[in-house]
């Protein structure tokens, strides 16, 4: 069983900044490749950003390029989501998703993923 544990949610002002972690623990046999996805109350869940296993591939929303950055501690079963220029409409609880791969691609579907975190809120006010 992995457990994903998110942390650095919270409130800003619109075109602030905010980094998000998520740590995996447990049986770790596998590299993992992760994701953050969101969702706003009344929408469904979607990708913000995707990440292969070994850290080399990266997939954005459009909506984000350009603004967020993704990137994998490997050694550490730690990825990161840094937002920058924040905006009103990022508002939205965001997950953490991992799933054990032997591949280097980015998983982009929410069913693709095997664990998931409890979500931590971002909030952006205008």
């Amino acid at each position: 069983q992995v457990q994903l544990v998110e942390s650095g949610g919270g409130l800003v002002q619109a075109g602030g900044s905010l980094r998000l972690s998520c740590a995996a623990s447990g049986r770790t046999f596998f590299t993992y490749a992760m994701a953050w996805f969101r969702q706003a109350p009344g929408k469904e869940r979607e990708l913000v950003a995707g990440i292969g296993s070994t850290g080399g591939r990266t997939k954005y929303a459009d909506s984000v390029k350009g603004r967020f950055t993704i990137s994998k501690d490997n050694a550490k079963n730690t990825v990161y989501l840094q937002m920058n220029t924040l905006r009103p409409e990022d508002t939205a609880v965001y997950y953490c998703a991992a799933v054990a791969t032997h591949s280097s691609l980015v998983v982009v579907l929410t069913s693709g993923y095997a664990y998931w975190g409890q979500g931590t809120q971002v909030t952006v006010s205008s």
